[in-house]
C-alpha cells in the first residue's frame, strides 16, 4: 500500500493486491463531492450519501473480483476509506472526538454513536431479515464497517431501532454514520489540544 498525506486534513492511497486495486483520496473539509469509479452500484450510491452528508470530498477507483462476489471489493475499500481517514486525522489535535447522530429514513431509524479513540472496533446491531437489496448482499455492509473502524483506529456503535424496507434501513446507516464522522471530526473552538487525559490516541 502506498500512502501519501497532503497538506491540511487530505490523504489519498493506493493499494493493490491480487483481489482488488483501490485508488482513494479523502478531504475531510471538503464540500460533499464524490468522483466514483465502483463496480458495486449500491455502494457507490452509499459512499455518493457518505459524502454528501458528511461533506467529504471523496474520490475512490475500485477494481476487484465481482465475478467471484463483491466482498472483496467491499471489504478493501472500506479498509482503504479507514486508513484515508485515520491519516487525514493525523495527530487528531483540536478535534471533538465523538460523534453521534440518530436518522431517520422514512419508517427506518438509525443511531450511531462513535469515539475517534485509536482503538478500532465494531458493534453492530442490524436486525435485517432479507438477504440482498437489489443484488447486494446485506451481510457486506457490516463486513464494510468492520473493516472501516478496525483500520480507522475508531469504536463504532451502529444500532438500526426499526425500519421494514432493506434500502432504506442501510442508507439511514450511512446517512447517520457520515453524520456522525463529521460531528467527531469537528475542531474544539475552545479547545486545541489532543481530546484525551493520556494526551494521545491509540
Amino acid at each position: 500500500m502506498v500512502l501519501t498525506i497532503l497538506n491540511d486534513r487530505i490523504s489519498k492511497l493506493k493499494r493493490k493486491t491480487l483481489e482488488t486495486d483501490i485508488e482513494l483520496k479523502i478531504n475531510l473539509d471538503g464540500e460533499g463531492n464524490a468522483q466514483l469509479n465502483i463496480e458495486i452500484p449500491f455502494l457507490k450510491h452509499m459512499l455518493n450519501l457518505f459524502a454528501r452528508h458528511g461533506n467529504f470530498d471523496l474520490a475512490i477507483k475500485a477494481k476487484g473480483d465481482i465475478e467471484i462476489d463483491d466482498h472483496h471489493t467491499v471489504e478493501d475499500i472500506g479498509i482503504c476509506l479507514g486508513k484515508a481517514v485515520k491519516n487525514a486525522l493525523k495527530d487528531k489535535k483540536g478535534i471533538k472526538r465523538y460523534g453521534f447522530f440518530i436518522l431517520p429514513m422514512d419508517e427506518a431509524l438509525v443511531r450511531v454513536a462513535l469515539d475517534i479513540s485509536g482503538r478500532g472496533q465494531l458493534v453492530y446491531q442490524a436486525k435485517i431479515n432479507v438477504e440482498r437489496a437489489g443484488t447486494f448482499e446485506v451481510d457486506l455492509v457490516e463486513e464494510f464497517f468492520q473493516a472501516f473502524s478496525y483500520y480507522a483506529g475508531i469504536t463504532l456503535h451502529i444500532n438500526v431501532l426499526y425500519g421494514r424496507n432493506v434500502h432504506h434501513i442501510i442508507e439511514a446507516i450511512f446517512k447517520a454514520f457520515s453524520r456522525a464522522l463529521a460531528i467527531a471530526c469537528t475542531f474544539n473552538e475552545k479547545n486545541g489540544a489532543i481530546p484525551s487525559t493520556k494526551g494521545m490516541l491509540e
